[in-house]
């Protein structure tokens, strides 16, 4: 597997991120940066310090000079591009993380003049990497700057309004990076308050820090139980984010339905796994919705395209343009979430109100990286004439995978960017219709294997 993703850089630790191939891409990023400065933090991996060295060397080799913010959240590392440091505004970003992977793991995730670095821009990084001659060592240039407390300044000021506010809220930071600013935030704002696992470390010896996974939110949900009225989790690197009431677990589009009602009528952008009923909520009030690929570089990018409000995943990644600077951050959307409860908002109250649907978890077919997109052509060619038995199809949305549009629901199968497997995913107002449309669907996959 290569280390050169669809939406980032990401490898094990020695084994595939070493001194060799991170010099290497400090180097090649370099030749991609306009301009003098690049700002560059990373998350509690214990190996993360000794690739920031790593990447110094490569972008100071580059003729580029670095802005060290130290160990900080993945949204602190965004909001670096938007913020002038003694005079400078940094040109770039990288941002070293593993996010919720095991602790061996560790990565890039690359912004250059504000806007992701990804796709065939990362593979060709790579490409241009493996040709390279390994550069040389030159002055070390490295200027300190002090993220975290000009980005907590921010937030504290943006949510003053919420000062001293009844609700009980516990959370959960997995031992990744958020507790580095959720802390003094809340303690700020004189929110009451009750944290997990709020020391960073790599090892995360608590449990994962992946709150899409409902087994890493069981000490959470416990604590909420006893001690809170709302509870919130977080990734490793904090740019996802888990919400959790006493009644539901509301995922991302969910999520997005219940910010947006503060909003003006909003233009929001939703990946192809996102509910049907959050796509027809958000158009019978008036607002714009667009589905588009499941990735949070796609997003911020289409966000930027069609100058939208927000954007969602169903995994927890929410991008406010509304108020904010449209990238994904987990703390910014707990304020925001807050704000709606402080507003008086019901959250379990509105969720109640929705159309009622059954919806499978996202399921995972084992595939290979050679197969993984040669399986979906086949489907998609299977789908110009289906089996007789298929259910009956009103539409097709192709804009990542095949989102198949029934006529009480939908399914969608698509190629993960990321690993080698298939996503698959079912909806209907029927739960023995969407259990129709997953064999259906399925039957089509394993034809489509035998296809190729």
């Amino acid at each position: 597997m290569s280390i050169y993703r669809e939406y980032d850089i990401r490898g094990i630790y020695e084994k595939e991120l070493n001194e060799q191939s991170v010099v290497r891409i400090g180097f090649a990023l370099a030749s991609k940066i306009d301009g003098e400065y690049v700002a560059v933090g990373y998350d509690a991996r214990s190996h993360s310090p000794i690739l920031f060295e790593y990447l110094v060397h490569g972008l100071n080799a580059g003729g580029k000079k670095v802005l060290d913010m130290g160990m900080v959240p993945t949204p602190v590392n965004y909001f670096t591009n938007y913020q002038e440091w003694d005079g400078v505004t940094p040109s770039a970003s990288i941002m070293i993380t593993g996010s919720h992977n095991p602790s061996e793991y560790n990565g890039f995730k690359i912004t250059i003049d504000k806007t992701p670095f990804f796709s065939d821009d990362i593979y060709a990084l790579g490409d241009e990497c493996s040709k390279m001659a390994f550069p040389a060592k030159v002055k070390r240039e490295v200027t300190k700057i002090d993220a975290v407390t000009r980005y907590i300044d921010f937030l504290v000021s943006e949510f003053q309004h919420l000062k001293a506010m009844d609700t009980k809220i516990v959370y959960d930071c997995g031992n990744g990076v958020a507790g580095i600013v959720t802390e003094d935030i809340f303690s700020r704002l004189e929110l009451k308050t009750k944290g997990l696992y709020i020391e960073p470390d790599g090892e995360f010896p608590n449990h994962h820090p992946d709150p899409s996974e409902e087994k890493n939110l069981a000490d959470v949900k416990k604590l909420l139980a006893s001690d809170g009225d709302i509870a919130f989790a977080y990734d490793g690197d904090a740019d996802r984010i888990a919400v959790l009431t006493h009644k539901n677990n509301i995922k991302g589009d969910m999520m997005a339905l219940l910010y947006s009602m503060k909003m003006d009528k909003p233009t929001v952008v939703g990946e192809v796994k996102c509910s049907q009923v959050m796509y027809d909520e958000l158009r019978r009030r008036g607002c714009k919705a667009v589905m588009y690929k499941t990735g949070h570089s796609n997003l911020k990018v289409k966000m930027k395209e069609i100058d939208a409000d927000l954007a969602c995943e169903v995994s927890g990644h929410i991008f406010f343009k509304n108020r904010y600077f449209g990238y994904d951050d987990a703390i910014y959307a707990t304020l925001r979430m807050l704000e709606l409860v402080y507003d008086g908002i019901d959250l379990d109250a509105e969720l109640d109100k929705l159309p009622k649907v059954f919806s499978t978890e996202e399921i995972k077919v084992k595939t290979s990286e050679e197969e993984k997109f040669k399986i979906i052509d086949a489907v998609k060619i299977l789908l110009k004439n289906p089996p007789l038995s298929f259910p009956t199809i009103k539409d097709i949305i192709d804009v990542d995978g095949v989102r198949i549009n029934f006529e009480k629901g939908w399914g969608l199968v698509r190629a993960s960017n990321t690993t080698p497997v298939l996503v698959t995913r079912f909806e209907s107002t029927s739960q023995q219709e969407a259990l129709v449309y997953e064999k259906a669907i399925n039957d089509l996959i394993a034809q489509a294997q035998k296809s190729i």
